[in-house]
Parts: C-alpha cells; structure tokens; sequence
C-alpha cells in the first residue's frame, strides 16, 4: 500500500493506492508538476502565461496546451457556454486542467498496474478500476462537519463545485455574476477532465443544471440549495446504493 501527499498547482493532492507502487506515485507526482510549469497562471513564464499575453502562439507552446484547448472549445460548446476558458476574456483554463491532470495522474498508476487507486486533489476524486468499491463522502456545505450524501463505486469520477468554502467566485458568463442559486453541486461521471468542468459550468447554471445534467449521458448530480433544500437526477441513487459494506473509507468532498 503506497499513501502520499503533495502541494501541486495551488492544492493539495491525496494518493491512496492499495498496491506497493512508489515509483508508479513519483511519477504520477513529477506528472502534476509539469502541469504546474506548463499552465499555471500565476506563474509569468508559463507558457499559458506567455499565451495569454500574446507573446507565443499556440503551435509555440508544449503539446499538451493545444489539447487542453481543444478540450475546453469542446466543453464551452457542450455547456452551452457556462463553461470558458476566457473569463473576462482572458485566457484562463484552470477549470478544466486540475479535472484533465488528475485523470492522467490516475492513468498512469493504472498503467503501472496499480488499478487499486484513488487520486484526490482539492476535493475532485478519479478512482481506479478497482474491482472493490470506495465510499466517497460528500461534505454538506451548510453545515460544517457534516456529510450530506455517501457516493459509492469505483472506475469513477466525482466533482464538487461550490461557495461554502470560497465564497461565490463561480460567475455565469452570461450575466457576469455569481451564480447563487446552490450551494454546492456534485457530479458523478467515469472521467474526471468532463466531470470537474461540468461541475463548474452546472453550478453556474443554478436549477437549470438539473435538467441539463439529465440529458447528458452517464452522468449524474447531487444538489444543495442556498436554503438547504437538496435535489438529484434520476440516476444518482445508483452510486449509493450498492456496495458500501465492503467499501474502504473514502474521502469527504467539497
């Protein structure tokens, strides 16, 4: 069994692997630092920095940019423009590179074979395809030391947006306001470069999210309103039903 924690991209990042797999961590860890170097924001020299500021294009850039791109052109077209990775029009595509780096993270420790995996980072969760299954707490946002739902399952993506933690940051690009309807949104999905930015574009979508989600195929949500009330899709109870006898612990979700 290999545990390891590491500071990456502005969070923290959680390995639990239930195989000895040190070497497979190591570069799993060297992996998200690299996406540090090549899209971080707040570094000057990055080359997104760089790109942003017009001093390279993006044939000039690491491969790995154009990708994200593309991923994030495709994302803003399937979200109907909640999601962007031009806020304020500035280039800024963290909102899917964290989900995007810890899904390769968790590629890699499957690769190494060490499927047995749960990668964390920052509240955002891809587990291996673990034949046994992980519970996966999601935390209530209104009340501090409390989970509001038990999300169970394994070769599986959860992501958690909202503003008990940070206040209302997420903006509706199409008011340019903060989106105040819920207080958190959870989604359920097989990968976690889709899972984590859908989650931040649903969140800006307030109650419309519900019937967005329900149209999008595999994937499923878990709602807390500003006023405490709580909502799901039709498929959520899926993921907490089955399993949890047998599940390790898991990890509470923001």
């Amino acid at each position: 069994m290999t545990r390891h924690v590491e500071k990456a991209m502005g969070t923290v990042f959680s390995f639990d692997v239930r195989h000895d797999a040190d070497d497979a961590v190591a570069r799993a860890v060297a992996w998200l630092h690299h996406v540090d170097e090549v899209f971080s924001t707040y570094r000057p020299d990055s080359p997104v920095s760089r790109l942003a500021r017009g001093e390279l294009g993006p044939a000039d850039c690491p491969p790995e940019v154009g990708q994200v791109l593309a991923l994030c052109a495709e994302t803003e077209r399937q979200t109907d423009g909640y999601f962007t990775a031009f806020p304020g029009g500035r280039l800024e595509p963290s909102g899917l590179v964290k989900g995007w780096a810890i899904e390769h993270a968790s590629q890699l420790l499957t690769e190494a074979g060490a499927p047995r995996h749960c990668v964390n980072g920052g509240g955002d969760i891809q587990l291996g395809p673990d034949p046994f299954p992980w519970r996966i707490g999601i935390a209530h946002p209104l009340r501090h030391g409390e989970l509001s739902a038990v999300v169970t399952g394994h070769d599986l993506a959860v992501a958690t947006s909202g503003s008990a933690e940070r206040g209302p940051h997420i903006i509706d690009p199409h008011t340019g306001l903060p989106a105040a309807d819920l207080a958190s949104l959870t989604l359920v999905g097989a990968r976690l470069t889709a899972v984590d930015a859908y989650a931040t574009a649903a969140f800006a979508m307030g109650e419309a999210a519900r019937d967005w989600v329900e149209e999008q195929p595999g994937l499923e949500a878990y709602a807390v309103t500003v006023r405490g009330r709580t909502w799901q899709t039709s498929g959520f109870a899926a993921f907490t039903a089955a399993g949890e006898a047998s599940a390790p612990p898991g990890y509470a979700v923001r």
